[in-house]
This record gives C-alpha cells, sequence and structure tokens, in this order.
C-alpha cells in the first residue's frame, strides 16, 4: 500500500534520523512511501530520504514556516494536493507542533487510516484534551517512543508487540531504532589512552552544553590526562570555546564541528564516556548511538533518559542542570576501569532492543494489521 509520512521539516535532528528509520522499515515491507515536509528542509536530509526509496514532496521549498490561519490554509491546499496526487492509504503524522491541525486538515479531507508518533513527552503541552481528542476520535494508532512519554499522555503504557491486538483506537510505545550507519560493535574492552570524555549533539541549551566544559575543567583539575572531544555545532559554539580558554585547557579539547551519520560511528570509538546533560529530550538517541558502539553514557534525569538509560546498569544519570554531579559521576568512572568495563559490557547487551531489525519487524507487523 502507499503510506503517507507526515513531518514538519527535514533538518538534521533525532526525529528525521528517527522517521528515516521509519521509511526504510516500510518501503523493505513492501510499501510505497511518500514524505511530505510542510516547513524548513535541507537538501542532505531530502536525498537521504529520496537514497532511501522514498519520494519527497517539500511544500515550501524555500523552507518558510507560516503561522496562524495563512498556515493552515497553506497546510490544507498542501495535503489536499498531496491526497489527490499519490491516494495513500495511510497517513503516519510525525507529532512535532503543528502536529494536531495536519491530522484534523487529513481527516477533513477524508483520510480513514491515520498514525501519528509523539517524540516527546506530556510536559510541552499546556492541556491534553486536543491530545485525547485526536486519539480518541482521528487516528488509529498513537505511538510514543518510550512508556514514560506514553503515560505522560494517558496514565497508562504497553510496549508494542506482534502479539498486540489491534482495536479500533490504539496508544502505545515503539521504541526508536539505532540508525543503519551505527552497528552495534560486537566487544569494546579497552580504554583510550588518554581518555576521552565526549559529547556527539546539536551544541544548543536545550541539550546543556553550556555545562560541559565547566564539568570537564572539574574531572580535569583531579585527572590531567583527560581530554574531550565535541562532535557537533551551534549556537553555543563559541561559548563553549570561550569557556575553554578561560579554564586553560585549550591543550586538551577538540572540537570537530557537525559530522555526516556515516562518519559518527569513528567518532564514537574515541569516546569512552559520553555526555547527555540535556534540559529536555523525548528518547536520546544520542545515548543508544554511544551505548552501541561502547561508550558509556552519563546523562541528565530528564525526559526519556532515565528509562533508555538505566542508572547504574547501561550508564550513569545525573541531576538536571548541576555540572557538579555530572562531574562526580564522570570520576566514579574514570576512578575505576572495572565498573566502567562492567557498565560498557552490559550496554552492548543492552542495546539490542534497539536495533534496526526489531524496529522493522514492529513496523511490517504493525502495518499488516491496518
Amino acid at each position: 500500500m502507499t503510506v503517507l509520512i507526515c513531518i514538519p521539516c527535514l533538518m538534521t535532528g533525532g526525529t528525521e534520523v528517527q522517521t528515516l528509520n521509519l521509511v526504510q522499515a516500510l518501503i523493505a515491507g513492501g510499501h510505497r512511501v511518500v514524505t511530505v515536509c510542510y516547513f524548513e528542509n535541507c537538501e542532505d536530509m531530502v536525498s537521504r530520504f529520496q537514497n532511501a526509496g522514498c519520494e519527497v514532496v517539500c511544500l515550501s521549498p524555500d523552507g518558510i514556516r507560516i503561522d496562524g490561519w495563512r498556515g493552515i490554509l497553506f497546510l490544507y491546499k498542501g495535503l489536499r494536493s498531496v491526497l489527490k496526487q499519490y491516494k495513500p492509504d495511510v497517513a503516519h503524522v510525525q507529532y512535532m507542533a503543528p502536529g494536531a491541525i495536519p491530522i484534523l486538515l487529513l481527516r477533513l479531507l477524508g483520510m480513514r487510516q491515520i498514525l501519528t508518533t509523539a517524540h516527546t513527552a506530556a510536559d510541552i503541552y499546556p492541556s491534553l484534551k486536543l491530545v485525547h481528542f485526536i486519539q480518541r476520535h482521528c487516528v488509529r494508532a498513537f505511538t510514543c517512543i518510550t512508556e514514560l512519554a506514553e503515560r505522560s499522555f494517558f496514565g497508562s503504557s504497553q510496549l508494542y508487540d506482534e502479539n498486540y491486538p489491534l482495536k479500533k483506537r490504539n496508544h502505545f510505545t515503539i521504541y526508536n531504532a539505532l540508525p543503519t550507519s551505527l552497528p552495534i560493535a560486537q566487544k569494546r574492552s579497552t580504554v583510550n589512552c588518554p581518555m576521552t570524555i565526549g559529547v556527539v549533539s546539536r551544541l544548543e541549551s536545550i541539550k546543556g552544553m553550556d555545562l560541559v566544559v565547566p564539568a570537564f575543567a572539574k574531572v580535569k583539575a583531579a585527572h590531567p590526562e583527560v581530554r574531550l572531544l565535541v562532535v557537533g555545532d551551534g549556537s553555543l559554539r563559541r561559548q563553549m570555546e570561550q569557556q575553554v580558554q578561560a579554564a586553560g585547557i585549550i591543550d586538551s579539547v577538540e572540537f570537530v564541528g557537525s559530522q555526516p551519520q556515516e562518519v559518527l560511528a569513528q567518532y564514537y570509538d574515541r569516546i569512552d564516556i559520553l555526555l547527555m546533560p540535556s534540559r529536555s529530550e523525548g528518547f536520546g538517541l544520542t545515548a543508544i548511538e554511544g551505548m552501541a558502539r561502547g561508550c558509556v553514557v552519563v546523562a541528565a534525569r530528564v525526559g526519556g533518559l532515565p528509562e533508555v538509560v538505566c542508572d547504574g546498569e547501561v550508564g550513569l544519570l545525573h541531576r538536571k542542570e548541576d555540572a557538579e554531579d555530572m562531574a562526580y559521576k564522570i570520576g566514579q568512572l574514570i576512578g575505576s576501569h572495572a565498573e566502567l568495563s562492567r557498565i560498557r559490557a552490559n550496554a552492548l547487551l543492552y542495546v539490542s532492543r534497539f536495533s534496526i531489525e526489531r524496529y522493522l519487524a514492529l513496523i511490517v507487523n504493525l502495518y499488516s494489521k491496518l
């Protein structure tokens, strides 16, 4: 059947990477896939969707976002044109703002088989009345990326599996999956010399990047040999570079900028301890990417991270916005190679639940029941 994937933007974030996984799973299942992007888009991500075998329609070629009633009219006309041209059997809406409006417009335009995926928890919404209305009356399935997020929306949760009996209206959790470009390492028993702490992230406040250098400076004062690798770019890069200069640790920090998804494995392989001090995180794709390559994750106790990074077993959690606690947790790992090795071994086994093969099987099974 023909599946229409609806998404506000096609940039380089974790949501787009996960949506690409969805596209690849559907194509592997024998479906024709069309992705419609409403607003912002970049050539690289559009090309990656097309190379996967997906047809891409950008409603706004220049990527300009339109708000208010003009935006609703713009979406209505764009979706109507796409439905008329491609005649999809199913629409799968990626539920980021705006997410509710396209669902309502698709129903108005006659779509009956609609699925939606929420990429955040409910705490970003001032009210859940519209979400509950959509789940009960508009979509066949409302899927979440963590059980924590599902409970925040609906008060209960259930992991989807092949035995799930699909009803007229459903909500359940399907975990995000590792990108195909990041295979799970078979083994990683050695520690880099010198030991390397790293981040792979957009360098933005929401990712807690302003906390990284202060925490690293505290660790380095006790362990002079450690190094920091910063993979990514963003509005805080200049501030982070200034923090490095002020702390007098220029020789111990390396900024490599943004890197293509296809080469990230080689950077993860250089990192022993991966930091995720996010202020908000729906799932934490970087966490499972790092675990797949043998990094030990030290992450903030926010959003979906406590569910993905089981504290003390496959990683360590620190208090939100607390550089001191982050530095303490890093120090625990540096001070005990045996503990670091134990957690790393656990993570390499644990991360298989997020494999692309498992995700593909669940998506194919779900769509077979529609």
